[in-house]
């Protein structure tokens, strides 16, 4: 005989218990209504694709690290991302779609890499692009932030930044010095000043670069003061560069849309350091940063980029969007005790019965679910106590009594487990209570 398989779930992949569970599904609807708040069209796109359609842009680490396999005579992959499915999808749907076309999209992505803390071979990603036809105006790329901001306060947090830059005037810094082959290196650099400090940053810079460049590469990162003293610090600086030019004038407007649409001042700031590592992204980037917890990371980046479908159409479609890596926030909040889990049951009302008869128990689940209240019932063969002590267990705060009394003289026992009051009421004064102490 065959002997049993030791249960247990592979490194890399989330599985809650039903108190966190529900702690997740929170988060992610509210997530999603403030996506949808803002007009953005809900999609799905399947989690297994052709892998030549997938892996059109990959390359590097991220082709090493992507879900790959055959069945029958189909070359296949699991979406390592959920920005590359959007570029199939706007490409093959052009012409039924309205541009720009708004959309979001909650959903798991998988990616091959080896499992950490709080790092996920499977895991939810929470996007939203906005997708042009040849061009898109920059107000759009001041419509993101407030979006940024709603959500987190949704959340419930209200100390975080939305760092913000603009890739073309690093660019244009790096052709007014002659370092424009050496961009990409530069930024990659610059993108660790957080977790390498400047001095580190410096001297990285140091072992392929002159030292009055890096001098001024090093002043331009360090400008401060708040959002307007910046605009003026880099108009000052006096950089006759077409490129470093238009991400000036792109940021003033930037900062201006920003305030209209009104984002407090505290909760966004012009952050030079920002440069976002990937050569993806060609104007507008943001990183945000919970202030009491900046040791997290960022918790929702993304930007703006010229091109997304370039890779399966000839139409120039520019872009900006933003994503938060679900998983990977929820597993560090409850792992810093910034958030609980305390729900134990999504059921306002447990319905329990002292008798055999079950028709009274059943009429009322129906009657109370038909006032919007999420009903559970206990039929089980066991103690009044026992009972309790299973309410108790799911922190539901009500639990109906159904005995020969009740069913004779149709009315129901109503006890409140938090307090333990306990009263005989008709059906209609229970749901009024129920609904008003929920």
């Amino acid at each position: 005989m065959k002997g049993k398989v030791q249960p247990k779930t592979l490194p890399g992949f989330m599985e809650l218990l039903p108190n966190e569970q529900i702690l997740f599904n929170k988060m992610k609807e509210t997530i999603q209504k403030s996506y949808e708040k803002y007009g953005f069209l809900p999609l799905d796109t399947p989690i297994i694709e052709d892998a030549n359609v997938l892996l059109a842009k990959a390359g590097g680490e991220t082709e090493k690290q992507i879900y790959r396999f055959e069945k029958g005579e189909n070359d296949l992959a699991l979406r390592f991302d959920l920005t590359v499915p959007l570029a199939k999808y706007v490409t093959e749907y052009y012409d039924k779609l309205s541009f720009p076309f708004k959309r979001y999209q909650i959903g798991k992505v998988y990616r091959g890499e080896k499992p950490q803390r709080g790092r996920y071979r499977e895991f939810y990603q929470c996007d939203v692009d906005i997708i042009g036809d040849g061009k898109l105006s920059i107000i759009n790329d001041a419509e993101i932030p407030s979006i940024i901001y709603n959500t987190f306060k949704k959340l419930g947090f209200d100390e975080f930044t939305i760092c913000i830059n603009n890739r073309k005037i690093l660019n244009g810094l790096f052709l007014s010095l002659k370092l424009e082959n050496e961009s990409a290196e530069i930024l990659r650099i610059i993108d660790k000043i957080d977790k390498i400090g400047a001095e580190e940053v410096k001297n990285e810079l140091l072992k392929n670069i002159e030292i009055e460049k890096v001098e001024t590469i090093m002043r331009f990162i360090a400008i401060d003061g708040n959002n307007d003293n910046k605009i003026k610090s880099l108009e000052e600086l006096n950089i006759d560069n077409e490129v470093f030019q238009e991400g000036l004038g792109e940021l003033k407007q930037l900062i201006k849309f920003i305030k209209i649409f009104g984002v407090p001042e505290n909760n966004f700031k012009i952050d030079l350091t920002i440069a976002r590592g990937l050569d993806y992204y060609t104007g507008t980037v943001y990183e945000t940063f919970l202030d009491k917890y900046r040791n997290l990371g960022s918790v929702c980046s993304g930007g703006r980029y010229d091109n997304l479908a370039e890779y399966y159409t000839d139409r120039k479609m520019p872009g900006v969007g933003i994503s938060i890596g679900l998983s990977r926030l929820f597993f560090q909040l409850v792992d810093n005790k910034i958030i609980s889990a305390e729900d134990q049951s999504i059921s306002n009302v447990l319905i329990v019965s002292m008798t055999d008869n079950y028709d009274m128990c059943a009429d009322i689940a129906r009657k109370l679910r038909d006032n919007n209240l999420n009903v559970q019932i206990n039929i089980e063969e066991q103690k009044l106590g026992k009972k309790f002590k299973y309410a108790d267990n799911l922190n539901v705060k009500y639990v109906i009594i159904i005995g020969e009394d009740e069913i004779k003289n149709n009315v129901i026992t109503l006890k409140n487990m938090f307090t333990g009051e306990q009263n005989t009421l008709t059906f209609e004064d229970a749901v009024k209570i129920i609904k008003e102490t929920n």
